[in-house]
Protein backbone atom coordinates (compact mmCIF):
# COMPACT_ATOMS: atom_id res chain seq x y z
CA UNK A 1 0.00 0.00 0.00
CA UNK A 2 1.10 3.56 -0.69
CA UNK A 3 1.28 5.28 2.24
CA UNK A 4 -0.70 8.14 2.78
CA UNK A 5 1.91 11.05 2.53
CA UNK A 6 2.92 9.89 -1.39
CA UNK A 7 1.35 11.25 -3.88
CA UNK A 8 -0.40 9.44 -6.91
CA UNK A 9 1.79 8.88 -9.51
CA UNK A 10 0.88 10.77 -12.86
CA UNK A 11 0.59 9.08 -16.27
CA UNK A 12 3.50 10.27 -17.37
CA UNK A 13 5.54 8.55 -13.72
CA UNK A 14 3.73 5.49 -14.64
CA UNK A 15 4.66 5.07 -18.25
CA UNK A 16 8.51 5.78 -17.18
CA UNK A 17 8.11 2.98 -14.85
CA UNK A 18 6.08 0.42 -17.00
CA UNK A 19 8.59 1.79 -19.95
CA UNK A 20 11.77 1.08 -17.25
CA UNK A 21 10.13 -2.32 -16.17
CA UNK A 22 9.55 -3.48 -19.62
CA UNK A 23 13.06 -2.94 -20.98
CA UNK A 24 14.50 -4.57 -17.69
CA UNK A 25 12.19 -7.52 -18.13
CA UNK A 26 12.97 -8.43 -21.92
CA UNK A 27 16.85 -7.61 -21.36
CA UNK A 28 16.77 -10.87 -19.15
CA UNK A 29 14.48 -12.76 -20.59
CA UNK A 30 15.32 -12.40 -24.44
CA UNK A 31 19.25 -14.01 -23.92
CA UNK A 32 17.57 -17.00 -22.71
CA UNK A 33 14.35 -17.37 -24.66
CA UNK A 34 17.34 -17.47 -27.71
CA UNK A 35 19.72 -19.85 -26.10
CA UNK A 36 16.42 -22.22 -25.52
CA UNK A 37 15.10 -21.74 -29.36
CA UNK A 38 18.46 -22.30 -30.36
CA UNK A 39 19.10 -25.12 -28.38
CA UNK A 40 15.95 -26.60 -29.57
CA UNK A 41 16.66 -26.18 -33.53
CA UNK A 42 17.68 -28.23 -36.08
CA UNK A 43 20.83 -28.07 -38.51
CA UNK A 44 19.21 -26.52 -40.82
CA UNK A 45 17.70 -23.38 -38.96
CA UNK A 46 20.59 -22.98 -37.43
CA UNK A 47 22.30 -22.23 -40.86
CA UNK A 48 19.25 -20.41 -41.93
CA UNK A 49 19.34 -18.09 -39.31
CA UNK A 50 22.96 -17.94 -39.56
CA UNK A 51 23.79 -18.74 -35.79
CA UNK A 52 21.40 -17.54 -32.68
CA UNK A 53 17.54 -18.17 -33.42
CA UNK A 54 15.04 -15.95 -32.41
CA UNK A 55 11.85 -17.75 -34.47
CA UNK A 56 11.17 -21.13 -33.69
CA UNK A 57 10.73 -23.26 -36.49
CA UNK A 58 10.19 -26.94 -35.32
CA UNK A 59 11.30 -28.68 -32.38
CA UNK A 60 14.78 -30.83 -32.51
CA UNK A 61 15.64 -32.53 -29.21
CA UNK A 62 19.22 -33.97 -30.14
CA UNK A 63 21.14 -31.68 -28.76
CA UNK A 64 19.07 -32.55 -24.98
CA UNK A 65 19.45 -35.99 -25.89
CA UNK A 66 23.44 -35.44 -26.56
CA UNK A 67 23.80 -34.18 -23.19
CA UNK A 68 22.07 -36.24 -20.79
CA UNK A 69 23.20 -39.70 -22.56
CA UNK A 70 26.72 -39.32 -20.95
CA UNK A 71 30.19 -37.89 -21.23
CA UNK A 72 31.36 -34.78 -19.83
CA UNK A 73 28.51 -32.98 -19.67
CA UNK A 74 26.47 -35.47 -17.58
CA UNK A 75 29.78 -35.88 -15.29
CA UNK A 76 29.34 -32.16 -14.67
CA UNK A 77 25.52 -31.55 -13.94
CA UNK A 78 26.36 -34.75 -11.37
CA UNK A 79 29.10 -33.01 -9.97
CA UNK A 80 27.51 -29.60 -10.03
CA UNK A 81 24.37 -30.95 -8.09
CA UNK A 82 26.56 -32.50 -5.32
CA UNK A 83 28.63 -29.70 -4.71
CA UNK A 84 25.74 -27.18 -4.42
CA UNK A 85 23.86 -30.21 -2.16
CA UNK A 86 26.37 -30.70 0.04
CA UNK A 87 28.08 -27.19 0.47
CA UNK A 88 24.66 -25.80 1.38
CA UNK A 89 24.15 -28.13 3.99
CA UNK A 90 27.51 -27.68 4.79
CA UNK A 91 27.11 -23.91 4.95
CA UNK A 92 23.43 -23.98 6.32
CA UNK A 93 24.99 -25.98 9.16
CA UNK A 94 27.79 -24.02 10.02
CA UNK A 95 26.10 -20.60 9.41
CA UNK A 96 22.87 -20.89 11.61
CA UNK A 97 24.91 -22.11 15.27
CA UNK A 98 27.44 -19.22 14.32
CA UNK A 99 24.34 -17.03 14.43
CA UNK A 100 22.49 -18.10 17.18
CA UNK A 101 25.75 -18.69 19.22
CA UNK A 102 26.93 -15.31 18.38
CA UNK A 103 23.16 -13.71 18.67
CA UNK A 104 22.67 -14.66 22.89
CA UNK A 105 24.77 -11.86 24.59
CA UNK A 106 27.47 -12.88 26.82
CA UNK A 107 28.45 -16.25 25.24
CA UNK A 108 31.73 -17.27 25.31
CA UNK A 109 34.32 -15.16 23.30
CA UNK A 110 31.17 -12.93 22.09
CA UNK A 111 33.08 -9.88 21.39
CA UNK A 112 36.44 -11.35 19.80
CA UNK A 113 34.42 -13.95 17.66
CA UNK A 114 32.33 -11.65 16.55
CA UNK A 115 35.02 -9.36 15.78
CA UNK A 116 36.74 -11.98 13.74
CA UNK A 117 33.42 -12.71 11.22
CA UNK A 118 33.13 -8.88 11.03
CA UNK A 119 36.82 -8.11 9.79
CA UNK A 120 36.52 -10.07 7.08
CA UNK A 121 34.44 -7.45 5.68
CA UNK A 122 37.07 -5.34 5.73
CA UNK A 123 40.20 -7.38 5.21
CA UNK A 124 40.09 -10.26 2.73
CA UNK A 125 43.40 -12.95 2.72
CA UNK A 126 44.05 -12.48 -1.17
CA UNK A 127 44.37 -15.30 -3.98
CA UNK A 128 48.02 -16.25 -2.92
CA UNK A 129 47.57 -16.90 0.39
CA UNK A 130 44.04 -18.38 -0.13
CA UNK A 131 45.61 -20.71 -2.61
CA UNK A 132 48.49 -21.33 -0.56
CA UNK A 133 46.09 -22.92 2.83
CA UNK A 134 43.60 -25.06 0.51
CA UNK A 135 46.57 -26.72 -1.67
CA UNK A 136 48.49 -27.07 1.97
CA UNK A 137 45.68 -29.14 3.30
CA UNK A 138 45.57 -31.15 0.82
CA UNK A 139 42.51 -30.13 -0.54
CA UNK A 140 44.28 -29.63 -4.40
CA UNK A 141 41.74 -31.59 -7.34
CA UNK A 142 39.04 -32.64 -4.48
CA UNK A 143 35.61 -31.15 -4.33
CA UNK A 144 36.13 -30.36 -0.93
CA UNK A 145 38.20 -27.31 -2.48
CA UNK A 146 34.97 -26.08 -3.96
CA UNK A 147 33.08 -26.10 -0.66
CA UNK A 148 34.91 -25.78 2.61
CA UNK A 149 36.45 -22.14 1.68
CA UNK A 150 33.10 -20.50 1.29
CA UNK A 151 31.68 -22.90 3.57
CA UNK A 152 29.84 -19.31 5.57
CA UNK A 153 29.75 -16.51 4.10
CA UNK A 154 29.68 -13.16 6.71
CA UNK A 155 27.06 -11.46 4.94
CA UNK A 156 24.35 -14.54 5.68
CA UNK A 157 25.78 -14.77 9.02
CA UNK A 158 24.73 -11.24 9.54
CA UNK A 159 21.27 -11.96 8.37
CA UNK A 160 20.61 -14.71 9.82
CA UNK A 161 22.43 -13.54 13.27
CA UNK A 162 20.33 -10.23 12.92
CA UNK A 163 16.59 -12.53 12.65
CA UNK A 164 17.81 -14.21 16.07
CA UNK A 165 18.71 -11.27 17.55
CA UNK A 166 15.06 -9.82 16.75
CA UNK A 167 13.20 -13.31 18.35
CA UNK A 168 11.38 -12.15 21.74
CA UNK A 169 14.05 -13.21 24.82
CA UNK A 170 11.20 -14.26 26.67
CA UNK A 171 10.17 -17.21 24.44
CA UNK A 172 13.90 -18.08 25.10
CA UNK A 173 13.97 -17.53 28.28
CA UNK A 174 10.58 -19.71 29.06
CA UNK A 175 12.50 -23.13 27.14
CA UNK A 176 15.29 -22.79 29.68
CA UNK A 177 13.24 -22.40 33.05
CA UNK A 178 11.67 -25.80 31.58
CA UNK A 179 14.73 -27.05 31.44
CA UNK A 180 15.75 -26.97 27.72
CA UNK A 181 19.39 -26.72 25.98
CA UNK A 182 20.32 -24.15 23.63
CA UNK A 183 20.59 -27.05 21.15
CA UNK A 184 17.38 -27.98 21.77
CA UNK A 185 16.21 -24.43 21.72
CA UNK A 186 17.48 -23.82 18.67
CA UNK A 187 16.06 -27.32 17.08
CA UNK A 188 12.13 -26.96 18.68
CA UNK A 189 12.12 -23.33 18.56
CA UNK A 190 14.44 -20.96 16.71
CA UNK A 191 14.20 -22.71 13.37
CA UNK A 192 10.87 -23.18 12.98
CA UNK A 193 10.46 -19.33 13.32
CA UNK A 194 13.13 -18.93 11.31
CA UNK A 195 12.02 -20.77 7.85
CA UNK A 196 11.80 -17.58 6.04
CA UNK A 197 15.22 -16.83 6.77
CA UNK A 198 16.85 -20.14 6.45
CA UNK A 199 15.26 -20.50 3.01
CA UNK A 200 16.61 -17.10 1.25
CA UNK A 201 20.21 -17.82 2.59
CA UNK A 202 20.26 -21.33 1.43
CA UNK A 203 19.21 -20.00 -1.95
CA UNK A 204 21.98 -17.69 -1.64
CA UNK A 205 24.23 -20.51 -0.94
CA UNK A 206 22.80 -23.14 -3.23
CA UNK A 207 23.16 -20.07 -6.24
CA UNK A 208 27.05 -19.53 -4.97
CA UNK A 209 27.54 -22.96 -5.66
CA UNK A 210 25.80 -23.91 -8.19
CA UNK A 211 27.59 -20.90 -10.17
CA UNK A 212 31.00 -21.91 -9.10
CA UNK A 213 33.77 -21.70 -11.75
CA UNK A 214 36.73 -19.64 -10.45
CA UNK A 215 37.41 -22.38 -7.58
CA UNK A 216 36.99 -25.32 -9.95
CA UNK A 217 39.62 -23.00 -12.32
CA UNK A 218 42.09 -22.67 -9.18
CA UNK A 219 41.53 -26.14 -7.74
CA UNK A 220 40.84 -28.88 -9.86
CA UNK A 221 42.34 -29.90 -12.57
CA UNK A 222 40.90 -33.27 -13.14
CA UNK A 223 38.30 -32.98 -16.51
CA UNK A 224 35.82 -35.66 -14.43
CA UNK A 225 35.54 -33.22 -11.27
CA UNK A 226 34.49 -30.43 -13.52
CA UNK A 227 31.17 -28.50 -12.32
CA UNK A 228 29.44 -27.25 -14.98
CA UNK A 229 30.25 -23.97 -15.02
CA UNK A 230 34.13 -25.60 -15.28
CA UNK A 231 32.61 -27.18 -18.55
CA UNK A 232 30.40 -24.70 -19.97
CA UNK A 233 33.75 -21.85 -20.07
CA UNK A 234 35.85 -24.49 -21.37
CA UNK A 235 33.70 -25.33 -24.58
CA UNK A 236 32.14 -21.76 -25.07
CA UNK A 237 34.66 -19.40 -24.10
CA UNK A 238 37.71 -21.40 -24.81
CA UNK A 239 36.16 -22.75 -28.43
CA UNK A 240 36.39 -26.34 -26.82
CA UNK A 241 33.75 -29.20 -28.57
CA UNK A 242 32.07 -30.96 -25.68
CA UNK A 243 33.07 -34.26 -25.10
CA UNK A 244 29.84 -36.19 -25.53
CA UNK A 245 29.34 -40.43 -25.88
CA UNK A 246 25.86 -42.41 -26.20
CA UNK A 247 25.54 -41.62 -29.67
CA UNK A 248 25.50 -44.38 -32.81
CA UNK A 249 28.27 -44.65 -35.24
CA UNK A 250 27.03 -43.02 -38.34
CA UNK A 251 24.35 -41.05 -36.46
CA UNK A 252 24.29 -37.43 -37.39
CA UNK A 253 25.72 -35.09 -34.36
CA UNK A 254 23.44 -31.86 -33.22
CA UNK A 255 25.10 -28.67 -34.56
CA UNK A 256 27.99 -27.56 -31.65
CA UNK A 257 26.13 -24.53 -31.19
CA UNK A 258 22.68 -26.15 -30.43
CA UNK A 259 24.84 -28.28 -27.27
CA UNK A 260 26.22 -25.12 -26.27
CA UNK A 261 22.92 -23.28 -25.83
CA UNK A 262 21.27 -26.30 -24.65
CA UNK A 263 23.93 -26.70 -21.73
CA UNK A 264 23.42 -22.77 -21.11
CA UNK A 265 19.81 -23.51 -20.45
CA UNK A 266 20.65 -26.62 -18.31
CA UNK A 267 23.29 -24.51 -16.44
CA UNK A 268 20.22 -21.42 -15.44
CA UNK A 269 17.25 -24.30 -15.46
CA UNK A 270 17.84 -25.67 -12.08
CA UNK A 271 18.19 -21.92 -10.10
CA UNK A 272 15.50 -20.96 -11.88
CA UNK A 273 13.17 -23.60 -11.08
CA UNK A 274 13.98 -23.23 -7.54
CA UNK A 275 13.67 -19.83 -7.01
CA UNK A 276 9.78 -19.37 -7.08
CA UNK A 277 9.40 -21.60 -4.27
CA UNK A 278 11.42 -19.72 -2.17
CA UNK A 279 10.41 -16.34 -4.06
CA UNK A 280 7.37 -15.91 -1.44
CA UNK A 281 9.85 -15.79 1.57
CA UNK A 282 12.27 -13.84 0.10
CA UNK A 283 11.42 -10.73 0.49
CA UNK A 284 10.29 -11.10 4.46
CA UNK A 285 13.38 -13.05 5.05
CA UNK A 286 15.89 -10.57 3.94
CA UNK A 287 14.35 -7.91 5.24
CA UNK A 288 13.61 -9.08 8.71
CA UNK A 289 16.87 -10.68 9.08
CA UNK A 290 18.63 -7.08 8.03
CA UNK A 291 16.61 -4.82 9.94
CA UNK A 292 16.13 -4.91 13.10
CA UNK A 293 13.11 -3.33 14.88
Amino acid sequence: MRPVWEEKPGVAGQAAKGTVLTAVVLVVLVPLWVALVTSLSSRATINAAGGLVFVPRGIDMSAYRIIFAGGQISQALWISTLVTVCGTLVSLLVTIPAAYGLSRPGSVGHRGLLFFFLLTFLIYPGLVPSYLVVTGVGLKDSLWALILPSAINVFNFVVVRAFFQGLPAELLDSARVDGAGEFRILWRIVLPLSKAVVAVVGLFYAVGYWNVWFSALLYIDDNEKFPIQRVLQTFILAGQTPQTSGTAVGTALPPTLAIKMAVVVVTVAPIAAVYPFVQRHFTRGVILGAVKG
